[in-house]
């Protein structure tokens, strides 16, 4: 066994590098349409896809994002997003190996079909409940009520790549109840319950071990980090001791 300290940023990167060893993400990729819809951690994953695919010098991570979670003082739209978007790149839709440049889900959304895949980030995640929670600013739901017109009506699968810095501890459902009352104020909350992959699950898709959030927290850069206890085969964790050394060099997110 071996314990780990992960940024937020870090964390990203693992969930990034744990999502393109993934078979239903590979076989998307290969044989159908993968839609990487725009978000901080799902832009480390489009790094990584796009690497594998020879395309990474066309995107940057930094602007891949709609709503967003910024310091107060930092200035948002009434619907959470950047007061500039004008360098947007679209979502990242990949079908048969090509990258569709400046596609989003919203165009491409009623062609997608069972066997096709999206990501889709979250605000929350109950790791023990299995379901998370995105914030919803857009009076028509956002990427995720185009996206769950395929996963519902066609069953298209819904995969949520999560940061464990995201973690809460009340029931998602109820909490959505609460934050969609007629009459509240702030943004509304739609539970998901698509395969959750967080730094846990990271762990096991990229390693084969068990890792288990043993505390979290800290200072001077390492505010919202997790430590985890990691066990398994002495050969495999000390591959996993080596990459994971690697991952936490990850410099924090910036805009």
């Amino acid at each position: 066994m071996f314990q780990v300290v992960l940024t937020p940023s870090a964390g990203k990167r693992l969930i990034a590098k744990a999502i393109i060893e993934h078979q239903s993400v590979i076989s998307a990729i290969e044989k159908g349409t993968l839609v990487i819809i725009a978000g901080t951690t799902n832009g480390y994953i489009a790094e990584e896809i796009l690497k594998s695919l020879g395309r990474l010098s066309d995107f940057n991570r930094n602007y891949f994002i709609r709503g967003v979670v910024l310091p107060p003082a930092m200035e948002t739209t009434e619907y959470g997003r950047l007061p500039d978007e004008s360098k947007f790149p679209g979502d990242v839709v990949i079908s048969k190996g090509n990258w569709q440049k400046g596609k989003t889900i919203f165009d491409i959304v009623d062609g997608l079909k069972e066997g096709d895949v999206i990501l889709k980030g979250a605000n929350c995640v109950n790791p023990i409940q299995k379901k998370a929670g995105i914030l919803i600013g857009h009076p028509k739901g956002g990427t995720i009520g185009a996206a769950m017109q395929a996963v519902i009506g066609r069953r298209v699968k819904l995969i949520v790549p999560v940061g464990l810095e995201k973690r809460i501890f009340d029931d998602v459902d109820e909490i959505a109840r609460i934050m969609n009352e007629p009459g509240a104020s702030g943004p509304r909350l739609f539970p998901v319950s698509g395969e959750i992959i967080t730094e846990i699950e990271a762990v096991e898709l990229l390693f084969g071990l068990k890792a288990k959030l043993v505390a979290g927290g800290g200072v001077c850069g390492a505010e919202g980090s997790i430590r985890l206890a990691i066990t398994g085969d002495k050969e495999r964790l000390d591959k996993a001791q080596s990459i994971l050394s690697e991952i936490n060099k990850e410099k924090p997110f910036e805009i």
